[in-house]
């Protein structure tokens, strides 16, 4: 057997496997001997675009917008040298506000916010956290005819600095870049469109596809109606630290930070597997099981028909409790019930939507320390408690000759069978 770390909430989990299981993880990438200075390098001389330095006016007001509590986004490596950098050219805490884009998320605590951007920042800058659902976002344009709404904060600013995490994405190819402002700043009804059943049901709405994706396209189109004045947008390591830096105009900059990720994300498989072993990336990315649906996606590229899931989401959080997507799944008697492409929408119905999806193809086994076994039983998921055992007990029903591959970074492993 071989032991095998997944990343299960803060700490890990280590399971065991049959030797003969394919680990597949990223390319494995050093992190940056200095992080500071590659951040304030591409500020100062962007790979597309003027540098940030001619971007400033004396007088402008600065919004800076920055990822919530649920991405590995390592804001505290990021923002202290933008910051610095923005108070050199002029622009103190006076003329900066620094905007949370939690999309439709929940907002931090205010210890949370404090883990999020460092204590230093949260004494001396004034933090928005965004909510979709309060009334005063504004209307920049439309598409595809539908209002595009952002919070004024961000658009009434004469200086507008986006700040992401770039990965590979289950429905909107890839994070960062233009989700900062949608969905990230955008109003409940604008996320609603952006992520409608008719989009996410698209064979295109899809993992690494950003032109010709209907989520995306309208992400971008949606962003492009309020552009920021520059997008920094960085790539980490599984210990979160920095591996490249891009600056620029959208979509120059996050299209080459896509580039980046794809060519260390994606790795080829043979075949498909009866067992796929899967986790959400850990902590902060597994906080919840609404979050968790993007590993049980991972897994389900390489999955044959009919197998078995096992994931490992820590899911703090819960479901969480009371959201949207609790309800979403408490009103679905069978698993078939979360999937449709037609009627309206609702908060968080694209990721029952995909959670459906997946069962349709795959029985889903969850290890979580966050959930009841009737929660986990409720979500139309089999709970398991020892991973070890549950891989080797689907293995047995599987029969001889059955094949597994453990996913240990989840989502951020994009596989491709072959």
């Amino acid at each position: 057997m071989t032991e095998v770390l997944l990343a299960y909430g803060r700490e890990g989990l280590a399971v065991k496997v049959p030797d003969t299981a394919a680990v597949i993880t990223p390319t494995a990438l050093p992190g940056l001997a200095d992080e500071t200075s590659a951040v304030l390098a591409a500020l100062r001389a962007p790979s597309v675009g003027p540098p940030l330095a001619d971007l400033v006016g004396a007088r402008d007001r600065v919004a800076v917008v920055f990822p919530d509590l649920t991405r590995p986004m390592p804001n505290r490596t990021v923002l202290p040298p933008l910051l610095a950098e923005l108070r050199r050219l002029g622009a103190g805490p006076d003329r900066v506000e620094l905007l949370c884009a939690t999309g439709t998320h929940r907002r931090a605590t205010a210890a949370e916010m404090a883990e999020l951007v460092g204590d230093d920042i949260v004494d001396r800058y004034r933090i928005h956290d965004h909510r979709s659902d309060d009334r005063s976002h504004v209307e920049v344009g439309t598409v595809d005819g539908a209002p595009v709404l952002i919070d004024p904060r961000y658009v009434e600013a004469d200086v507008r600095i986006l700040t992401g995490f770039v990965e590979p994405h289950f429905f909107a190819g890839f994070s960062g870049g233009p989700k900062g402002v949608c969905p990230g700043l955008a109003a409940t009804e604008t996320i609603l469109e952006a992520h409608s059943p008719t989009r996410i049901a698209d064979r295109r709405a899809t993992w690494l596809v950003t032109v010709g994706n209907p989520v995306h396209d309208f992400v971008r189109s949606a962003t492009a109606l309020a552009p920021p004045t520059l997008s920094i947008d960085v790539a980490i390591n599984d210990r979160r630290q920095l591996t490249a830096v891009f600056a620029g105009p959208l979509p120059e900059g996050h299209r080459a930070a896509c580039a980046f990720v794809e060519d260390t994300a994606v790795q080829r498989v043979d075949g498909r597997f009866d067992v796929v072993v899967s986790t959400n990336a850990g902590y902060p990315l597994d906080r919840n099981l609404y979050q968790a649906v993007k590993g049980m996606a991972a897994a389900e590229r390489v999955v044959a028909d009919g197998g078995t899931i096992v994931v490992a989401a820590a899911c703090a959080d819960g479901l969480p409790a009371g959201g949207p997507f609790a309800r979403l799944l408490a009103d679905a008697r069978r698993p078939e019930d979360l999937v449709s492409d037609e009627g309206a929408s609702a908060p968080d119905r694209w990721q029952a939507q995909v959670l459906g999806r997946v069962l349709s193809r795959a029985a889903v086994w969850l290890h979580t320390d966050g959930l009841s076994d009737d929660e986990v039983r409720a979500a139309h998921l089999s709970p398991v408690g020892d991973v070890s055992e549950a891989v080797a007990r689907a293995l047995d029903q599987a029969g001889p000759g059955a094949r597994v591959c453990v996913l240990p970074q989840g989502p951020l492993t994009v596989v491709t069978a072959v």
